[in-house]
């Protein structure tokens, strides 16, 4: 028994270490969180040094978990080369001038949530909805005065409803693959958690959108920023056909990276033709960004944006937090929680909750959500199979929770790539994401309820 706690407690340490030093870092210091988690990773080496580990061992561990994460930072890169182009091209200027007269201010959130869901749906991809309509949006709402979070809030909801119920989305196929379930059986169960949650989002987003209308929103500001695009930039809704033409290439299952950079060759193309830049340009766009000079302090922190060069901070941040993860993982941390957690679950609802926060846990302690599904499936399914409970309550777990919050972790592959695009922290939006932490909670008193928790014969 001693032993088993001596294990607990040493498995504590690299954990409440990250804790600490993320709060000290963030809230205190006000700095961001790269050194934190660089400072954990040390000291999770020395104590897998203790226990035996070869630094040769511990080094694997890292450089593990580190390509696990290498996609997503390639994609993060080219996504930074699409949105200098876009915004240089005229493209994103256009998608905020023509938003602009289409949404209306009044249901500007409701708005957002819903073509965020539909775009997602279509495409299947969280990361490709934020990075084309969602960054369009950001536009629109720091031109009518909309908060900025409660924006960055409905589009991460609405991006991962698509990302959650998409037959094209890879964790959509990943968390039934993961245990054995059959595609649409996964989608028509999850049905159960996820469409309540988001006529729940719906009703908030609502509430907040009269509390702006009355308080916030100035639409006063539409007529600044309107003069300002139209004198920056030659606006044609022909410019519209670039992400078209990349919303029409994930639905044909081309993969992300080969669709983000030919969407920014047409950007190129089209910055060329229609807003006569040249090749020095156009490349400066893609590595640097596009530099706004409009003076007017409104259009110029809202276009100047992009490039690979800004995307680094992220790159960085992602790589230390998949180092720390790898090590993790590797010295048997994770482990040690999990097998833990079995033993706390010995109810349905009890079970339930325990994947649940093992998915979000993983999220934050290994800053890879693909990690998030795979580990805690193969963790759970024996104790779901014991208790005669269907295998698609456990793959609804699993996107209830590590699909999901994924993108409110700061310092994971998602949570980065938003902050990346829609310049807004995770810890700023969080509040906001509603349908991302709305589900998870409703999966859990299902749990309790047993309302839609099928079980099976033997």
């Amino acid at each position: 028994m001693k032993k088993l706690y001596d294990e607990y407690l040493w498995a504590m340490i690299p954990i409440v270490s990250l804790i600490i030093l993320i709060l000290s870092a963030t809230v205190v210091f006000e700095i961001p969180p790269h050194i934190p988690l660089v400072i954990t990773a040390f000291i999770a080496s020395i104590m897998g040094l203790t226990r035996g580990y070869k630094w040769e061992e511990i080094e694997e561990g890292m450089i593990h978990g580190i390509v696990l994460g290498l996609k997503g930072t390639m994609i993060l890169i080219v996504v930074g080369i699409l949105i200098g182009i876009w915004i240089g091209s005229g493209i994103v200027p256009s998608m905020i001038y023509y938003g602009l007269m289409l949404i209306h201010p009044a249901f500007f959130l409701m708005t957002t949530l819903v073509i965020c869901c539909v775009v997602s749906l279509a495409t299947g991809s969280s990361w490709s909805t934020a990075g084309t309509v969602g960054l369009a949006i950001m536009g629109i709402a720091g031109s009518i005065g909309a908060p900025l979070s409660m924006t960055a809030g409905a589009i991460i909801s609405g991006a991962y409803f698509g990302d959650k119920m998409s037959p094209l989305s890879d964790t959509t196929n990943l968390a039934p693959g993961t245990v054995g379930v059959e595609l649409f059986t996964h989608i028509r169960h999850m049905i159960f958690t996820t469409f309540p949650a988001l006529l729940i989002s719906l009703v908030l987003y609502g509430i907040l959108d009269f509390i702006n209308n009355k308080n916030s929103i100035n639409p006063e500001q539409l007529e600044v920023m309107i003069d300002s695009l139209q004198k920056l930039f030659h606006l044609s809704p022909f410019l519209l056909l670039a992400p078209l033409a990349v919303i029409v290439m994930v639905i044909l299952k081309i993969p992300a990276i080969p669709a983000l950079f030919f969407g920014s060759i047409i950007g190129a193309l089209l910055a060329w033709f229609f807003q006569g830049a040249g090749m020095k340009e156009i490349l400066g766009f893609a590595f640097d960004g596009y530099q706004s000079s409009s003076g007017i302090q409104q259009v110029d922190e809202l276009l100047t944006r992009g490039g690979i060069m800004n995307m680094m901070y992220t790159v960085a941040l992602i790589l230390c937090a998949l180092s720390l993860g790898g090590i993790l993982e590797k010295i048997k941390v994770l482990e040690i929680f999990g097998n833990l957690l079995l033993k706390i679950a010995v109810t349905t609802g009890m079970l339930i909750m325990t994947t649940i926060i093992t998915c979000i846990a993983f999220n934050i302690f290994t800053a890879e959500q693909y990690i998030s599904i795979i580990i805690p499936g193969r963790m759970y399914k024996d104790a779901f199979i014991k208790k005669k409970l269907h295998l698609k309550n456990l793959s609804r777990c699993l996107e209830d929770s590590a699909t999901l919050t994924s993108p409110l972790i700061p310092w994971s592959t998602c949570g980065a790539f938003m902050f990346g695009v829609l310049g807004v922290s995770p810890l700023v939006f969080l509040p906001f994401a509603f349908l991302n932490y709305i589900t998870p909670m409703i999966s859990i008193i299902y749990g309790f309820t047993g309302f839609s928790i099928e079980k099976v014969n033997d």
